[in-house]
């Protein structure tokens, strides 16, 4: 459980919360949308300890009988909502865990803070039935919306809250989180980092994945003797994303880097710059046996490859056709 010094990036948001709780301007209601693993719901709870911990301050003290509830998910006055099936926030969930019982006051605190996860998952039945709950909530209550995808809500529902938006962290800042935090290796970091788009959860995913590192390994086997290779080879090579219970796609972006690592070390020869800075032997030799034009348009073939995967396009036919491309270029 982390309190908002502790947040990494987002400093709007946790600002925003700051002032609403030192100036006394709580909303009834808010929206916090950004992907799985952006930290939405670790502000939220930072925002809920904070408005309920016995020293009223603007961090929660970990310290005082609320915080302690708190961190061990017992605080009576800290709802959890998550889906009460596997793809659904019913209507029925949402008025049992939501609409009957907001009008019970608080247990032992000031506020009555709801935390609502995935709420993308919630129907337009289920979303019309809280409209009057988070547009005339009693003055105690709190009401957290967090979602992956902040146009699946109702305009409706957007016009009663304050809507705000997780931004992605910057590389380094993760870089440095999974190397001192987790004692991930550097290259395998940075494959992570890359993979991530700055969402910090799904970095950590992969970086402390047994299987991402076995796949990982994979790849970097399979671009480093891949003209030496015949299509069904690749093809076998790429299916076994699966085995790893990663997407075939994301094969591909381990891909997608190492070969921008050839395009970058062509350009530069800086090493510094490289992601797999310990297979220079390699890339060197194919930046030397590949041109510019070549290696962009080895790049171009795999983002086609994933968008025919995407698009349900015959499997083998989508990575024979790449395979194709990097062998006539490299």
């Amino acid at each position: 459980m982390a309190g908002f010094n502790e947040i990494l990036g987002n400093e709007n948001i946790v600002s925003h919360f700051r002032k609403a709780i030192s100036n006394d301007k709580i909303s009834h209601a808010y929206i916090i949308n950004g992907e799985k693993g952006m930290g939405k719901k670790t502000i939220a709870k930072a925002f809920a300890m904070t408005l309920l911990c016995e020293k009223r301050g603007s961090e929660p003290c970990m310290e005082c009988h609320s915080c302690i509830q708190a961190i061990t998910d017992n605080n009576p006055d800290i709802i959890h909502i998550s889906a009460d099936k596997p793809t659904t926030l019913s209507i029925d969930h949402m008025r049992e865990k939501l609409v009957n019982d907001i009008s019970y006051k608080p247990y032992s605190y000031s506020h009555k803070v709801y935390i609502i996860e995935d709420c993308e998952l919630m129907n337009v039945q289920a979303q019309n039935a809280i409209l009057k709950t988070i547009e005339e909530p009693p003055a105690y209550a709190v009401v957290m919306l967090l979602t992956t995808n902040v146009g699946t809500l109702l305009p409706t529902v957007l016009s009663r809250c304050i809507t705000l938006n997780m931004q992605p962290l910057k590389n380094e800042v993760i870089k440095e989180y999974l190397m001192t935090k987790d004692k991930i290796v550097d290259y395998q970091a940075d494959v992570a980092v890359s993979m991530a788009a700055g969402n910090l959860g799904k970095a950590r995913e992969l970086a402390v994945s047994k299987d991402f590192a076995e796949m990982l390994k994979e790849v970097i086997q399979l671009v480093k003797y891949i003209e030496d290779m015949q299509a069904y080879e690749v093809v076998a090579a790429v299916r076994r994303a699966s085995d790893f219970k990663f997407r075939f796609t994301d094969y591909i972006d381990i891909m997608v880097l190492w070969f921008r690592d050839v395009l970058m070390y062509k350009a530069s020869m800086d090493i510094n710059s490289l992601v797999f800075k310990d297979e220079i032997v390699t890339i060197k030799q194919q930046a030397a046996n590949s041109s510019y034009n070549g290696i962009n348009l080895i790049l171009e073939a795999m983002d086609k490859a994933k968008v025919r995967l995407k698009a349900n396009v015959n499997f083998d036919v989508a990575i024979e056709m790449m395979f194709l491309t990097i062998r006539d270029h490299i």
